[in-house]
């Protein structure tokens, strides 16, 4: 289970990249250019991790949850495949535009940043009504007691 620790570093990295280059935008320096650039990276790099970690993590869960909770889950899969692949292409467009000191380029990099964040936040909320609503990974609870539930109410029908 490394999804866990790895999502709070895909939706804190972002945010932090959003904070340094709107002070960048604000005040325009060579080192905080530099630093802004390394959390839109980092931030990528984080979010392609979390991605990848989720989908092993879905595997383990994906047969014990409920119906809805494997709604949920495809549509918070979706989501993160999304926000990794536009991640990625944002950071090349803000290392675009720090070699070759365009301005407006690093500007559009962190309003799409902005996004980004937005998106990974609600990924993050998506992500934990798939814990604590459906019990992906809770023990006692996602150990497949919700099919057999489901199950149930299907046969009495």
């Amino acid at each position: 289970m490394l999804h866990p620790a790895t999502v709070h570093f895909a939706v804190v990295l972002p945010l932090i990249a959003l904070i340094i280059g709107l002070v960048y935008l604000l005040k325009p320096s060579d080192s905080i250019q530099k630093i802004s650039t390394g959390f839109v990276l980092f931030g990528a790099i984080f979010v392609g991790i979390a991605f990848l970690t989720g989908k092993e993590d879905a595997g383990a869960v994906f047969e014990f949850l409920s119906s809805d909770g494997k709604s949920a889950l495809k549509e918070h899969a979706k989501l993160g495949q999304y926000l990794a692949i536009a991640t990625g292409l944002v950071a090349a467009l803000n290392l675009f535009g720090y070699f070759k000191k365009l301005y407006k380029v690093e500007l559009l990099s962190i309003v799409l940043v902005a996004a980004i964040s937005a998106g990974v936040l609600y990924q993050g909320k998506m992500g934990g009504e798939i814990t604590y609503k459906y019990g992906a990974h809770v023990e006692g609870y996602s150990d497949g007691k919700a099919c057999i539930e489901e199950k149930a109410l299907f046969e009495d029908d």
